[in-house]
């Protein structure tokens, strides 16, 4: 499959997560998604009231994190932190499952944390993806994490934070799609830094992807 500039942007979430990004770097970000109208913008949540502010007329969503990079923070915090995060104008939010509790096989703990999160996010009619940190897992347990993640009522199972050792890796989306099959959506996110890498993603079953090399990539597009 070949996508155009313009039908690929569609599919980025256009990434500025670096712990040292400036509101300057936030707006030169927000400035090239506008430029490129990519699906959203994502960002960390201190930085989620000045973008969506920013975003509000364009049509494009504003896309954060929730317990980010790590996910062991408690289901409290999770909730609580969403809730601020769609307070401030969240249209996504991207959180992270406790992988600790996903590799000791206590599946309903995870199940509850995801849940939980979707309630809230559900609630205010915004999209939830859940991040399992392919990087860490077992092909067992990456499947069983896509299972607990349709289990928990999210809307689409993602491969990374892009904070791991490796991001998205093409054998891993074509196993999370055999595996959610229509039930929900995928997003690889991590280390795609080509127009090449980005569609082979996509072959692979990613409806959305997460990246902060969107620029060059569609520069790389047919046009």
């Amino acid at each position: 499959m070949k996508l155009s500039r313009n039908q690929l942007a569609k599919y980025l979430d256009h990434t500025m997560l670096k712990p040292e990004a400036t509101a300057a770097m936030i707006d030169q970000t927000v400035a090239e998604a506008i430029e490129y109208q990519t699906a959203s913008v994502c960002i960390n949540p201190y930085w989620v009231k000045r973008v969506h502010q920013k975003m509000s007329e364009t049509g494009i969503n504003t896309c954060t994190v929730i317990g980010f990079p790590l996910g062991a923070t408690s289901t409290a915090s999770k909730v609580l932190e969403s809730r601020q995060a769609i307070k401030d104008g969240a249209d996504e939010l991207d959180m992270v499952i406790n992988i600790g509790e996903l590799k000791a096989k206590h599946d309903d703990a995870v199940v509850a944390d995801i849940k939980a999160v979707a309630d809230e996010v559900h609630h205010a009619h915004r999209i939830l993806k859940v991040i399992i940190e392919t990087a860490l897992l077992t092909d067992e347990e990456k499947v069983r994490a896509c299972q607990l993640t349709i289990a928990g009522q999210a809307d689409f199972v993602k491969t990374s934070t892009g904070f791991s050792t490796s991001g998205a890796q093409v054998a891993d989306v074509e196993l999370m799609r055999q595996t959610v099959g229509d039930a929900i959506k995928i997003k690889a996110a991590g280390g795609i830094h080509s127009y090449e890498e980005a569609m082979a993603m996509i072959d692979a079953g990613a409806d959305r992807l997460g990246v902060s090399a969107s620029v060059k990539i569609l520069n790389e597009a047919p046009k």
